[in-house]
């Protein structure tokens, strides 16, 4: 069975940890506090910095792992090329780990090298650039740090008096040492969607039913599966999303993010891993859930296909505030309600807006997607969190 180095310990990182404890596989949980998510369940533990590369190296040295999964950005990824001179397999490779933990990277190389629609969009190291790009760009527009995560650091410039205050908090929000932001001109779109991608070692990229999603503060609070969305733009996105991919080279899951407006589809971003939106495949609307995808494609165990299953919907707890304790209550609620299930993710503090678990709701195929989704959001603001 093969030793996996889990770059990241979060939620997300838990639920692959899981996945992977089912068919016996080995992880090593690694993250900058003890008892995150993912350790509560793996094998051992590390605790590093890991945008230090010297402590990097030293656990990579230390478990010599069968494969390297980034699961966060804050990571000095520089190092991986470096992996995998040395025989080491990084997920989904070196090159896709650089570029995608870096929105600068990954945006040229979409609007540039791959001439996929995106955005108009400037990047800026400072509040006087960030007003430079702005006024070329246009109000309104929005700024995002190059490395951040969950829309930590995001906001909306509606007018010059929001230029200042972007900046301050686009580096509160930014994971890591970069201070540059992307400034990206507001696409007046219908709707947003998260493709989740599949690419394998030895067989086709596969494509997950779309998924919608309604964000508050750039972070998801709901998510449902399938998104409804025209045929053609549906191919489209595929087609982007395969394109870029395959850019990137290696295998595993990848979210990717498109916007759609009445002139077309937009790329917007990628993750090479599993999205926070993707957790709505944890009510079974899939043959295999997002997580178990990305063990498969991460181990080249073939995929020969992914089905729909069932419609589905996932809406997220949040903290209302700071705790080193916090404690859950309504929980008999959502037990008690039909067609649903819920995951607590064992942080062991919260502070303000930060997700502490995930209710998921499900019915037949063919059932009201909007029903399910309102039933959803229902049953989460039915648990309270006690601080």
């Amino acid at each position: 069975m093969a030793t996996i180095l889990l770059l990241g310990s979060g939620e997300l990182g838990k639920e692959f940890t899981i996945a992977a404890q089912r068919i016996g596989q080995t992880i090593i949980a690694v993250d900058s506090y003890k008892n995150a998510p993912a350790m509560q369940v793996a094998d051992a533990f590390e605790v590093i910095n890991m945008l230090d590369g010297d402590a990097l190296d030293v656990i990579v040295e230390k478990h010599k792992p069968d494969y390297i999964v980034p699961e966060i950005e804050a990571i000095r990824t520089e190092r991986f090329y470096e992996y995998e001179k040395q025989g080491y397999t990084v997920i989904p490779s070196a090159k896709a780990a650089n570029y995608t933990m870096n929105r600068k990277a990954i945006r040229d190389l979409a609007a540039k090298e791959l001439g996929i629609k995106t955005a108009a969009y400037r990047y800026a190291t400072s509040a006087e650039s960030l007003e430079k790009a702005v006024s070329e760009v246009g109000i309104p527009c929005v700024v995002k740090p190059l490395m951040s995560s969950s829309g930590k650091g995001q906001s909306t410039i509606k007018s010059k008096d929001d230029i200042v205050k972007a900046w301050q908090y686009s580096q509160e929000g930014s994971r890591g040492d970069v201070a540059e932001v992307i400034v990206e001109a507001f696409v007046n779109f219908n709707y947003e969607i998260t493709l989740l991608t599949v690419t394998q070692r030895n067989g086709k990229t596969l494509f997950c039913p779309p998924i919608g999603h309604r964000q508050e503060r750039g972070d998801y609070m709901e998510s449902w599966q399938p998104a409804s969305m025209e045929a053609t733009h549906l191919k489209i996105a595929q087609e982007m999303a395969e394109k870029v991919t395959q850019a990137l080279t290696g295998s595993g899951i990848w979210g990717v993010e498109f916007f759609v407006a009445d002139d077309g589809v937009y790329f917007s971003e990628l993750s090479p891993r599993p999205h926070d939106t993707g957790m709505v495949t944890l009510a079974n609307t899939q043959n295999f859930n997002e997580f178990e995808l990305h063990l498969r494609a991460v181990l080249g165990l073939p995929i020969p296909e992914i089905t729909q299953e069932r419609i589905g919907a996932s809406a997220v707890i949040l903290a209302p505030g700071e705790s080193k304790n916090p404690t859950f209550e309504g929980l008999e609620t959502v037990s008690g309600a039909s067609k649903c299930d819920f995951r607590l993710f064992g942080k062991t503090s919260s502070r303000l807006h930060r997700r502490m678990g995930v209710v998921v709701a499900y019915d037949s195929i063919g059932s009201s997607v909007s029903e399910v989704t309102k039933k959803a959001r229902k049953l989460a603001d039915s648990i309270s969190i006690k601080l």
